[in-house]
């Protein structure tokens, strides 16, 4: 099989953690992982707390851009955003079950305490939520070009304080009345 990325260089058999047999790149340091497997080591591997093996930022490789053709039908792979605050995006074959993790993909992964919950990011209800953050955040950068950094950090506060506010809609009419 030839990486998806690099296209002409042949995956090569390694392993992302102990148990987690993967088909690894050595040129981009992608790797082919098949679901099954990640199940399976899922399972076996209880998540213990969190130990920041990492020091510093996690330092994420670009993202493709274009979509990629997986290494063992061909077809086309889905892109899965992981997280709205990271560009970096897990592609999946719907027919093979198979997921490309780009070079640094698994220690983002880990560090957003993902790695033993990665089907989740393929769910409708993941992809809406971190579609749903990217607006918001959209939103306060909008506002905070037009308004300033102080005054838009000040109606966020107020904005959450609303949101589960008792009395929200009387509050709303009493701003908007003037």
């Amino acid at each position: 099989m030839k990486c998806p990325k690099c296209r002409n260089v042949d995956l090569k058999p390694t392993k992302l953690e102990d148990g987690l047999p993967v088909m690894g790149c050595p040129e981009c340091s992608g790797s082919l992982l098949s679901l099954l497997y990640y199940r399976d080591w899922a399972e076996r591997n209880v998540p213990v707390e969190k130990v920041d093996e990492t020091e510093g930022e996690v330092l994420v490789d670009n993202d493709t851009a274009t979509a990629l053709s997986c290494p063992k039908c061909s077809k086309l792979m889905t892109k899965y955003s992981i997280a709205s605050q990271h560009k970096n995006r897990i592609d999946l074959c719907g027919f093979c079950d198979e997921s490309w993790l780009d070079g640094s993909e698994w220690k983002l992964l880990k560090s957003l305490e993902l790695a033993h919950r990665l089907p989740k990011v393929f769910t409708d209800q993941w992809q809406r939520n971190v579609r749903a953050e990217k607006m918001e955040a959209m939103k306060i950068e909008r506002l905070r070009r037009v308004v300033g950094q102080s005054d838009s950090d000040k109606a966020v506060e107020i904005k959450s304080w609303l949101k589960d506010h008792d009395n929200k809609a009387a509050i709303i009419q009493f701003i908007g009345s003037d």
